[in-house]
């Protein structure tokens, strides 16, 4: 059987930058550069017409910025996957895309390898965020008060909180006096009772649920 061709659309404003992009994802065997646009609102104009499944969306945009054109994209085409290009120092950014809708979050100086493995996952329907990008997260995230949800325990909020901090399961354990089994145990629980299936997405759900703020 034949390999799926996963289409993509590329929204930046800077021609270099989008020329480079498509360059490279045309090269792969199953990914196909579909269309390209200058601005958001360029985008937005086009969005019924957009042949494409996986979106690369520019944060910062003249004419209008990617979280209000993802969030006007996703009211018309809510099957479209879009991942957020950043740059260092936009972190500030991340909760307004998180809440619009993005699915995955990539720098522009990301390697190539990083580039499809964005594509691949949030073709599958999972959120992604480079590794740069996970790594830089717990500098700028926040323990926020917030009623506890019927759903999640205690000890699985303790868990979530440190995954969001980027404490691995080792240190997790070590921080919660508790052994390595159990944590992975309650992240199991924690990924089959908010439906989510990586660490990006627990992230996700965690800043969606305001846990922590960014």
């Amino acid at each position: 059987m034949d390999e799926r061709t996963i289409k993509i659309a590329i929204v930046d404003d800077h021609a270099l930058f989008r020329n480079g992009l498509k360059g490279l994802i045309d090269g792969r065997r199953n990914c196909v550069v579909t269309a390209e646009y200058s601005d958001g609102s360029e985008f937005i104009a086009d969005i019924e017409n957009v042949d494409a499944e996986v979106v690369f969306m520019d944060i910062s945009m003249p004419t209008m910025n990617g979280d209000h054109a993802t969030q006007l994209a996703l009211m018309r085409r809510p099957e479209l996957k879009i991942i957020s290009l950043t740059m260092f120092g936009e972190e500030q950014y991340y909760l307004q895309m998180v809440n619009a809708g993005a699915k995955g979050f990539l720098l522009k100086d990301s390697d190539i390898e990083s580039v499809f493995e964005a594509i691949e996952s949030v073709s599958r329907g999972e959120e992604y965020f480079c590794q740069e990008v996970l790594s830089s997260l717990p500098k700028s995230l926040h323990r926020t008060a917030t009623e506890q949800p019927d759903n999640l325990s205690e000890r699985e909020i303790d868990i979530l909180l440190g995954v969001c901090r980027g404490l691995s399961t080792q240190e997790i354990a070590d921080e919660l006096f508790i052994s390595k089994r159990t944590v992975d145990a309650h992240r199991a629980n924690l990924l089959e009772k908010t439906g989510c299936k990586n660490t990006a997405s627990l992230v996700v759900y965690a800043i969606k649920n305001h846990f922590v703020e960014i």
